[in-house]
């Protein structure tokens, strides 16, 4: 068995992963802080943006692999794959632009995540429960 839609998935997570932490950097080498935050909101987002799609992007790969070892149709694996990535995107852009506060891109951008992660562990109780 194969995780080539897995493999998909978390080549694209790492792209996105990759690019919010270049903007941490960029913010870092712009205010001139080393480490930290330097009492600056935009680092602090920044870091905030990449480190909740590092706590949580994981498990939903996770997921996502196990379900697709298990046999789940890629139809779906595209699907689940798909809106995990959208909505960690939407958290990401939602967070950023709203400078921390609440609104649609961060809601969306939970819920997807975590509809993703709730339908993915029911998938794999499911396939466990059949095999």
């Amino acid at each position: 068995m194969t995780l080539y839609v897995s493999g998909f998935y978390c080549a694209l997570t790492t792209l996105l992963a990759l690019f919010l932490s270049a903007r941490v950097v960029q913010l870092r080498a712009r205010f001139k802080v080393g480490i930290g935050n330097g009492d600056h909101p935009e680092i602090y987002i920044a870091r905030r943006a990449h480190g909740n799609l590092l706590e949580n992007a994981p498990l939903g790969l996770l997921l996502l692999a196990m379900a697709e070892l298990d046999g789940l149709h890629a139809g779906w694996l595209h699907l689940f794959g798909t809106v995990l990535l959208v909505s960690r995107l939407l958290h990401a852009i939602g967070l950023t632009q709203g400078k921390g506060k609440t609104n649609i891109g961060r809601l969306l951008g939970v819920l997807g995540t975590w509809g993703v992660m709730v339908a993915l562990a029911v998938v794999n109780l499911v396939l466990f429960l059949e095999a």
